[in-house]
């Protein structure tokens, strides 16, 4: 955890009143909802209804669209109320965002963020499902975060930083919920535990393309070939060259999106020296050539490589 950065970060206070829900479009960054006061539900697309009560934190994976709704019943001088859609909201432009006329009966802080882990691991990027966990007002994350959306709406000097530390701070007592939550979303987060398997994930996400073996990386983290296999395995269910595999074809993925450089040359970066062996990989993990996958993320823009959670492979992989 001494490694984890927090950046890009926009914080924002949206209250909303009964029978007014808000769309929320889908974001290129990891998104974080707490709930200041009030109920409400947190429909996130492809979950299960999320319910919102007071210091309920609730952080989604990018690429979600979402939609906040409030749980009290609707008055009926308020039953005209609409769906808003969040599309021309800028997160951290501004302190309070209302929806609808009247008194809120759900107000949250919601912002985007990166955070990464020894400089690589982008820690909430690749999960598969939102996390959610319930504090109380005695870990005073409201303030923190309040703190946190003041800074950004000053716009004073150093505002972006120390509303970036502030963050890292509530992020931080989440993450401390690995030790004693019982909540399946931890599993992610073994890695943490482990630093020395931490720094082997982080050396093969940074050099992706170099000729990593599991000797190389047990020997640079100081632990026996059967040791760093046993604790890989125990923090992402998987060997270290699938994993390897996978941080591959993202790069090569992303490098394709972007369009700057010729197949050869991205095969290249991502430790390939034949691009038949290349291309075969790629198939394998996103269905579709190279080249066929470059023409898909030109014809649609802003539409990234989707790196799911470690996973177990089958025999057949």
């Amino acid at each position: 955890m001494t490694t984890l950065e927090v950046g890009r970060v926009g914080l924002s206070e949206r209250a909303l009143v009964a029978g007014a829900s808000l769309i929320l479009p889908r974001c290129e960054l990891s998104t974080i909802h707490y709930c200041l006061a009030g109920s409400g539900r947190l429909l996130v697309d492809g979950e299960l209804p999320i319910h919102l009560s007071a210091h309920t934190l609730v952080i989604v994976p990018p690429g979600k669209g979402l939609t906040i709704v409030p749980s009290d019943p609707v008055p009926a001088a308020q039953r005209g109320n609409a769906k808003f859609l969040d599309d021309a909201f800028v997160l951290g432009s501004a302190h309070r965002y209302e929806v609808g006329d009247g008194e809120p009966s759900v107000t949250l802080v919601c912002g985007s963020f990166q955070a990464v882990c020894a400089a690589a691991l982008d820690l909430f990027a690749s999960l598969a499902s939102p996390i959610v966990e319930t504090f109380n007002a005695h870990d005073q994350l409201d303030q923190v975060l309040s703190f946190a959306m003041a800074e950004l709406a000053a716009q004073d000097v150093g505002g972006g930083p120390m509303s970036a530390a502030l963050l890292k701070l509530v992020l931080l007592s989440l993450l401390r919920r690995c030790l004693v939550s019982e909540n399946p979303w931890v599993e992610r987060f073994s890695i943490l535990n482990d630093p020395p398997v931490a720094r082997a994930f982080a050396e093969m996400a940074s050099r992706p393309a170099a000729r990593h073996t599991v000797q190389s990386l047990s020997q640079l983290v100081g632990l026996s070939r059967s040791a760093f296999m046993s604790r890989f395995a125990s923090s992402f269910a998987e060997s270290p060259m699938s994993l390897l595999r996978r941080l591959r074809m993202r790069h090569a993925a992303g490098q394709l999106a972007a369009n700057a450089l010729s197949i050869d040359q991205v095969a290249l970066q991502a430790g390939y020296q034949s691009r038949s062996s290349f291309t075969r990989t790629f198939r394998r993990h996103y269905g579709s050539d190279p080249s066929e996958y470059r023409a898909v993320a030109r014809r649609t823009p802003g539409t990234g490589p989707v790196w799911q959670a470690p996973r177990q492979r089958s025999a057949q992989e």
